[in-house]
Formats: C-alpha cells, structure tokens, sequence
C-alpha cells in the first residue's frame, strides 16, 4: 500500500469539500515520506496551503482553466497520446481490466486514464507495482509537468513528486516562464504520438466537475 499517492490524487481532483478537511492528513502524509527530497516535500506542502489560504470557488475556477482547457495539461493520459482517435475505446477497456484484476471497480463519473484515478488504483497496490507502472507513463506525467511549470503552476510539484516514486528525474522548475498565446498554439498542434504507455491508449474528454474518484471492491 502507498498511501501518499491517495494523497497526491486528492490533491489533482477537483476540489471540494472533502479535500479542504482532509488537507491536514495530506500534509503529515507527505511531511512522512522520505523518497521525496525535503525540498519536493516542501513544494507539495505549499500546494496544501494554497488550498488551505483559497476560496473554494477561485481553487474550482483555477483548476478547470488548468486543466480543462487545453490538451498540454489534460489529466486524462491517454489524451496525450492519441487524441481522439480510434484507438482510445479499446484502451479504456484494457485499462479497467487492469483495475479489475486487481480487485477494484470504479465508482466514478471520470475517466479510467484520468490521472487521479490511476493514482488511487497505485495507492492500493504493492510498491513493488507502483513503480514499474509509474514508469510506463513517465513520459507523459514529465509533459503534463512541464506545462504546468511552464504555466507558473504549484500543480507542478505533484508531478515532480510522481516521476521520483518512478525513479526518473524531478522537473526543473529552473525553466518555468509565464504562459503564452504560443502555450495555446502547441495545444491545438499536438500530435498524435506511438503508444508507449503501458497500460493502453485513447481518451474522450470530460469535465473534471466530477465527483471524487472511488473505487469499490468487486463482490466475489
């Protein structure tokens, strides 16, 4: 059990209610967690205070321009690496045989790529799973980080975070500048890329105005 990916995942869901009373045990999990550096643990927990200092509406507001409006930030992975192409319906279907597998079903209205779905599924199993699957998408969490510090986003330490557990190199925020019209440019000009993540690709876009991601146990 990891159970400060759970805590990551709060962190990249909508934001609620739920997540502002939880924001004291999301930050003495990732005060404990020693595979984060002091300075990455540091850059999460001012991300927990943004939200604790916030109005809950301005939080929902950021978050849907963030990452509901425009390709380069999308949580949904497999947006990253195929659009809307075909090949997305296939994917999603193999992405919850993965979850299924592992004793879970999933209660919730968002995708099954949706990035905090993934985390809460990570967040159950072994950590001996949790890095090689980690990995397998790590090129994707590297670009949707680098947009975010791009865009001068605290969101950006989650992703950093997220490459350490999968044993690749923290995002250098030494290059993050104020968003452009050439950041909305790149969004409409991305490119369908091969497959390399692997637990699937595809993707169909949804507002993250969802409810919290849950997963239920499959009844035997």
């Amino acid at each position: 059990m990891t159970p400060v990916l759970k805590a990551l995942a709060a962190l990249l869901g909508y934001p609620g209610v739920p997540l502002m009373e939880a924001l004291d045990e999301i930050a003495s999990l990732i005060d404990a967690e020693r595979r984060l550096r002091r300075r990455e643990r540091d850059a999460l927990l001012a991300l927990v205070d943004e939200f604790r200092s916030g109005d809950l509406l301005d939080l929902q507001e950021r978050y849907v321009a963030l990452f509901d409006r425009g390709r380069a930030t999308s949580l949904n992975l497999y947006e990253h690496l195929h659009g809307d192409s075909r090949d997305r319906g296939q994917a999603m279907v193999d992405l919850v045989n993965v979850y299924h597998q592992g004793g879970l079903t999933l209660a919730t209205t968002e995708l099954p790529d949706h990035l905090p779905v993934l985390l809460e599924y990570l967040s159950t199993r072994p950590a001996a799973e949790v890095r090689p699957m980690l990995a397998d998408c790590a090129h994707l969490l590297r670009a949707i980080g680098d947009a975010l510090v791009e865009r001068r986003s605290s969101y950006a330490a989650v992703l950093s975070a997220l490459l350490i557990f999968a044993d690749e190199r923290a995002l250098d925020g030494a290059t993050a500048r104020p968003a452009t019209d050439h950041d909305a440019s790149l969004d409409e000009e991305w490119v369908e890329q091969p497959v390399l993540f692997g637990l699937g690709c595809g993707d169909a876009r949804q507002s993250s105005a969802a409810k919290p991601v849950r997963f239920v146990r499959k009844s035997a």
